[in-house]
């Protein structure tokens, strides 16, 4: 059976919906959200806090965001392998030694991740890698990325209910846009964990090379703040290109630091330093889950980095949408007891 067409003009014995104008007011406001982004993200413009946190905490449950972030936590853990062997495959271009350099490199995600978890994903690591030649890591990259890039495709569709815009590129389009960002990405996490090898190292060099012991130690607290400073600095443009190229929005700005991105990386550190205790002092879990306990965590932990991604993706999107709402009420431009919708059919 056909379904009619809505049209602008109902037709005979057609029943009008209730419309809702503050309803179709806030549909006006993300129009203009996705079309005219604002400048910063800092300025409330006289919006109080307390509105933008409500409005995010309802737009948190309204847009199932605990639910997209375990759809995120798995797909992350689909993607990580391919992810790990692609920045390895880069690293192999210049490197012979590129996977006991990443190796390496890995270690630093002991501050975060429970140690536990992060031995099963470094024996992982090793068995793929030990079990293929250099020449197949490089010729594996392309296949790795598109692998890696179903975890980015995942944050896409998320980012998009988040900004409420519909995905209008064409598949093929989106995918290498995924594809080319994982890459991206894959290079500024290798970057990030770097700065804190190179650091620890410049550190230890000091310590041995610089005989007075306070000098060594004032040396060797600088080159380790700076490395922090800089893995920081990495993890802030991590959520910046997230942020900037995932959702489809008609008009992007790029933020370095938005209150977003900020609540992201201190609720993802907090979250993350509160699992590594939790699993530390409350280590019943294998009795639980036996073999699949490190899993578990491991997912649990990918979780909690979806959610904050996501809800730092929220914050920005509601500062955007109440700010441009306030803008746009106070010009006369749009008011909600004026905006309406076409009517719809009911049958």
């Amino acid at each position: 059976m056909a379904i009619p067409l809505r049209s602008h003009e109902p037709d005979e014995g057609t029943v009008r919906a209730p419309q809702d104008p503050r309803s179709s007011f806030r549909q006006y406001v993300w129009s203009y959200v996705s079309r005219s982004p604002l400048r910063s993200l800092w300025n409330l413009e006289g919006i109080p806090l307390r509105v933008i946190v409500k409005n995010t905490w309802n737009a948190m449950f309204a847009d199932n965001l605990l639910g997209r972030s375990a759809e995120l936590g798995f797909y992350f853990i689909f993607a990580l392998f391919p992810t790990l062997v692609t920045a390895c495959s880069i690293l192999g271009l210049a490197a012979r030694s590129a996977v006991t350099f990443y190796e390496h490199l890995l270690q630093y995600l002991w501050i975060v991740v429970p140690p536990s978890a992060l031995g099963t994903v470094l024996e992982a690591f090793n068995q793929t890698t030990a079990a293929a030649t250099s020449g197949k890591l490089t010729f594996g990259l392309v296949a790795a990325l598109w692998s890696a890039s179903v975890g980015f495709s995942a944050i896409q569709g998320s980012l998009n209910v988040v900004y409420r815009v519909q995905e209008s590129r064409p598949y093929w389009k989106a995918r290498l846009s995924a594809i080319g960002i994982t890459f991206v990405l894959s290079i500024v996490i290798t970057l990030m964990l770097a700065s804190l090898l190179v650091a620890d190292l410049l550190a230890r060099l000091a310590r041995l090379h610089i005989y007075h012991h306070f000098l060594a130690a004032s040396a060797s607290i600088s080159l380790r703040t700076i490395g922090w400073l800089l893995a920081t600095a990495f993890l802030s443009l991590l959520f910046a290109l997230i942020y900037y190229f995932a959702p489809d929005v008609k008009v992007s700005r790029w933020h370095w630091l938005t209150p977003g991105s900020a609540f992201g990386i201190l609720g993802w550190l907090l979250g993350s330093l509160g699992l590594r205790v939790y699993v530390h002092y409350i280590n019943n879990y294998s009795a639980t889950y036996g073999s699949l306990g490190t899993v578990i965590i491991l997912l649990t932990w990918f979780y909690l980095s979806g959610l904050m991604l996501l809800l730092g993706g929220e914050i920005n999107s509601e500062i955007e949408a109440a700010v441009k709402e306030k803008s746009l009420a106070a010009a006369g431009v749009l008011k909600p007891e004026i905006v309406s919708t076409p009517p719809i059919a009911l049958s």
